[in-house]
């Protein structure tokens, strides 16, 4: 009874003691939270008006809320009476630690950053980086997103794009095709023919249009080289069917595709 008693007093001298100044931090944290929100609701809208990249303002936001937070964690700390002084410390040292542990990471939200600022690429642009290409159908802090033709999803680090050459062709990807003819062969009738199929051709991007011309005068033939735009969405399924249709209409109109060791005039 006697260990009951004095439980119950020590209770009733800390209750009586801390109580205004355990309220009082409670309601500085809560109305830390309340402001927070609020805040960062505000700068999402905000942000929203601005026409500001979805994940640019989701970061923005979200960062803000966290610090008002801890401020608000800071002060109700203070006025319980507690040092804050010493976490501080556990914290730099914890984020020292961090930092080198996830040097990584760090480095591709940075990198992240800077093409969501810079606004290197958008969503739906077409992208050639690395050697992966692809239509870019997200764009984190982390990485970028890209999406094949066939289907394949393409997750690019954003380190892994920052400070590299990049393509951005946008909704459209390009086709550097070429064909040999054999010497002797009309090759001005060649040209007309294949910008004829290229100009019928469903599903050729009309803008910017397509070139055609001789390209390389080869030992044994002379180039016939054309620069083509296809939606990327569908970009080898077009590309087939355009060079088979080129061939065809090639070889209907008797111009002779070259062999090697055909013999080239002297």
């Amino acid at each position: 009874m006697e260990t009951a008693e004095r439980i119950y007093e020590v209770v009733i001298e800390f209750v009586v003691t801390y109580s205004f100044q355990i309220i009082g931090a409670l309601l500085v944290f809560g109305a830390g939270v309340l402001v927070a929100s609020w805040a960062s609701n505000m700068l999402l809208k905000l942000l929203e008006r601005r026409n500001v990249d979805l994940t640019l303002r989701v970061f923005i936001a979200g960062t803000t809320r966290f610090l008002l937070i801890g401020l608000a964690a800071i002060i109700a700390l203070g006025n319980l009476g507690i040092s804050i002084t010493p976490f501080i410390a556990a914290i730099g040292g914890l984020a020292v630690g961090a930092s080198l542990a996830i040097q990584g990471p760090i480095s591709n939200y940075g990198s992240g950053l800077i093409v969501i600022l810079t606004r290197m690429y958008r969503v739906g642009d077409t992208i050639t980086v690395q050697g992966c290409s692809g239509v870019v159908t997200e764009i984190s802090l982390s990485a970028t997103r890209l999406k094949a033709e066939d289907g394949e999803d393409i997750v690019i680090p954003n380190r892994q794009i920052v400070g590299e050459i990049h393509r951005n062709s946008y909704a459209n990807r390009i086709v550097e095709g070429r064909i040999g003819i054999a010497y002797g062969e009309n090759a001005e009738r060649a040209v007309e023919i294949i910008r004829a199929v290229i100009a019928s051709h469903v599903g050729v991007s009309s803008e910017p249009r397509a070139l055609v011309g001789i390209e390389t005068f080869g030992d044994w033939t002379i180039d016939i080289g054309y620069r083509v735009w296809l939606p990327t969405r569908r970009y080898f399924e077009l590309m087939y069917s355009l060079n088979l249709a080129i061939l065809k209409a090639l070889e209907a109109e008797g111009i002779r595709i070259a062999r090697r060791f055909d013999p080239r005039p002297i």
